[in-house]
């Protein structure tokens, strides 16, 4: 989603503040197992945290 954002203020930045798009859901898609390990460990790190 990270992404999305950044989109959007580039294509502001390219086209002056004049171009628009719009979003549609289209699917989900399984999360890539190297990201699964960092969502996880940055997960547990909190955890651990709060204790």
């Amino acid at each position: 989603q990270a992404d999305i954002f950044k989109y959007a203020i580039d294509l502001r930045s390219i086209t002056q503040g004049r171009g628009t798009f719009s979003l549609k859901f289209s699917h989900y898609e399984e999360v890539p197992a190297n990201i699964v390990q960092e969502i996880i460990a940055k997960s547990k790190e909190e955890e651990e945290d709060k204790k």
